[in-house]
């Protein structure tokens, strides 16, 4: 397929290079020219504008926004509506809060424009590892995008399939679903980052735990000096903990375990909030997700080692700099 990726950030610049690697071809747009130039050189058609993205593509056009959710998705999004026709699609693989999917995918609807939005999980691994993808937007037009959906999904590798999985849909094995109407791929993807929130906070915990066991205020006799690296590497090989989270967790730790590299202030991307807000809209309890959201504004405050360890654990899936931006609020977001 042709289509259009606009923002070459650190997860569009890995898209559309994973997508050209298996002979899509590739229109892109930023705001920077370094970034439209460097993707030039890997094979893209780099183009100087909105208008000369759009125009550079064939019916029916087919474009994915990879922005910050805000108003810069908001108003990208927008000026494709201007620009774009019948049957066209327009793809937001931000991290959006899901109700301005629904009301972009009603509103676009009308003008005969499909809205398909992605949630996107891979971080700064996706373009090696592959994109685990949740997907919101009309099946006809999911179903037309599979040919890229399945490019830059993961793919079934070696995890062993699931019992009883006869008959479902079989791109699930693959790393990426049809979640639903529009709204539906974000929200899905809103909820599996307040599930890491949780996961990573809890790894945080435990190990603080265990590097404080050599505390001089306990008994002697009960006091171990604990190797953090070892212990993570052990538990990466067959216990039933081991993840992806506990791999970068021991990526860091090798690196040395007073993780001195890190101050141990945590931000938050939004979608915490957005996880805790719908739990209350639904009267669903969340007493885990919503105290891992709210270690992370202590964090801000009081920095310990477990913080240091999430601000690690951050940076090793998303390349994400401590301390760096706001994240946006319900009300003020797009």
């Amino acid at each position: 397929m042709k289509i259009g990726l606009i923002g070459l950030g650190r997860m569009g610049g890995n898209i559309a290079r994973r997508l050209m690697r298996d002979g899509h071809e590739t229109v892109v747009f930023d705001v920077s020219a370094d970034a439209r130039a460097t993707l030039a050189k890997d094979g893209s058609q780099a183009v100087d504008s909105v208008e000369a993205l759009v125009q550079a593509l064939p019916s029916p056009k087919a474009v994915w926004v990879m922005l910050p959710a805000g108003e810069i998705t908001e108003a990208t999004i927008q000026q494709l509506a201007g620009l774009m026709g019948k049957d066209d699609i327009i793809i937001d693989g931000g991290n959006t809060f899901y109700k301005d999917d629904a009301r972009r995918g009603k509103e676009l609807a009308q003008k005969g424009i499909h809205y398909v939005d992605v949630g996107t999980s891979g971080g700064v691994w996706g373009l090696d590892r592959g994109y685990c993808m949740m997907i919101g937007g009309d099946k006809p037009t999911v179903d037309h995008l599979d040919p890229i959906f399945k490019t830059l999904a993961p793919g079934a590798g070696d995890i062993p399939r699931t019992e009883d999985r006869e008959g479902r849909d079989p791109r699930v094995e693959n790393g990426y679903m049809h979640a639903g109407p529009a709204g539906a791929g974000h929200f899905v993807k809103m909820i599996h980052n307040g599930i890491e929130y949780g996961m990573m906070q809890s790894f945080a915990e435990g190990f603080d735990i265990l590097k404080n066991r050599n505390a001089s205020f306990l008994p002697e006799h009960e006091r171990y000096d604990l190797d953090m690296a070892d212990i993570a590497e052990v538990w990466r090989r067959g216990s039933v903990v081991s993840s992806w989270l506990l791999d970068l967790t021991a990526s860091a730790l090798a690196k040395g375990s007073e993780l001195d590299n890190y101050s141990g202030y945590v931000n938050d991307s939004g979608e915490g909030r957005w996880t805790v807000n719908a739990a209350i809209e639904e009267a669903v309890p969340a007493e885990v997700l919503t105290s891992a959201l709210f270690a992370r504004f202590r964090s801000r405050q009081d920095h310990t080692y477990a913080e240091r360890l999430l601000s690690a654990m951050r940076m090793g899936f998303g390349g994400h700099i401590e301390g760096r931006g706001t994240p946006p609020k319900e009300g003020e977001h797009s």
